[in-house]
C-alpha cells in the first residue's frame, strides 16, 4: 500500500489543511458549510456524525440537499431506526424522490445495527441514516468500513454528550438550536481543525412529524442484557 493511498483513508488525520475540492463529495447545498467539509462537500464513502442534545434543531434540514440529490440520482435512501415517522410533504417539497427512501424499524438492538452494517455494505445506498444512542469504538469502526466497502455515506445522529469519545468518522458536527436555524461546531473534520460555530438559516422540525412505531428511541450500540 503507498503512501499516497494511505493518505486518502477516510480515517487519516492530517494537520496540513483541508483536503482540495473533491469530486468524489457531495454539496451541502449551504455554500458556506462546504467551506468547512473536506473535499468542498460531504464525503463519501465514509460516515458524518451529528451530535445534538435533542431532536428537532435541525439536523435533518442540514442534510436534505444532499439526500435530494442522491434520491434524483436513483440511490436509495435507508432510514434505520428513526424516532419520528419522516413528514412526506416536507421530503418532496425537498426535492426528495419518496421512491428511494426505505425505512427500516429493528425490531432489536443487534438487528438495527446488522441493518445499518448491511445497507451501508450494499453498494445500493447513497445514503444510510441512523440513530445512535452509544457507539463501541469496534462498532463504529465496522460501520465505518462497511461505508467505506459500499462507497456509501453514513450519517449518524447522536447524542451531544459523546462528543469526547474517539470515532472514525471523517467528520463530525455539533449542533444547536438558534434563532431562525441552527448554530454548527465542526469538532472534526478529515485534513482541518476544529472550527465554528457556523451559521445556517434552515426549517428546524422541517422533515419529522409522528413518533415512530415501537421499539423508537435511539439505537443502541450495545446486545441487549
Amino acid at each position: 500500500m503507498s503512501l499516497e493511498s494511505i493518505l486518502q483513508r477516510a480515517d487519516i488525520w492530517r494537520g496540513n489543511g483541508l483536503p482540495a475540492a473533491d469530486s468524489s463529495s457531495l454539496a451541502t447545498g449551504f455554500p458556506d458549510l462546504d467551506a468547512l467539509l473536506p473535499g468542498g462537500g460531504w464525503p463519501q464513502g465514509t460516515l458524518t456524525e451529528i451530535l445534538m442534545p435533542q431532536e428537532g434543531v435541525g439536523a435533518l434540514s442540514i442534510v436534505m440537499p444532499a439526500l435530494a440529490k442522491l434520491s434524483q440520482a436513483k440511490r436509495w435512501l435507508a432510514w434505520v431506526a428513526p424516532p419520528y415517522i419522516p413528514y412526506a410533504p416536507a421530503m418532496v417539497s425537498a426535492g426528495v424522490d419518496l421512491s428511494r427512501v426505505l425505512l427500516v424499524h429493528p425490531r432489536a438492538t443487534v438487528d438495527g445495527l446488522w441493518a445499518v452494517e448491511q445497507a451501508l455494505r450494499s453498494g445500493t445506498c447513497g445514503a444510510v441514516l441512523a440513530w445512535l444512542a452509544g457507539g463501541e469504538s469496534n462498532t463504529l469502526r465496522r460501520l465505518q468500513l462497511a461505508a467505506e466497502a459500499g462507497n456509501s455515506w453514513g450519517i449518524l445522529f447522536r447524542p451531544e454528550h459523546v462528543a469526547r469519545q474517539a470515532s472514525p468518522a471523517a467528520v463530525r458536527l455539533k449542533l444547536r438550536a438558534a434563532s431562525r436555524g441552527v448554530d454548527i461546531n465542526v469538532i472534526k473534520r478529515r485534513g482541518g481543525w476544529a472550527t465554528g460555530p457556523l451559521h445556517l438559516e434552515v426549517d428546524r422540525v422541517m422533515a419529522m412529524s409522528a413518533p415512530a412505531p415501537a421499539p423508537s428511541g435511539y439505537l443502541h450500540s450495545r446486545h441487549p442484557s
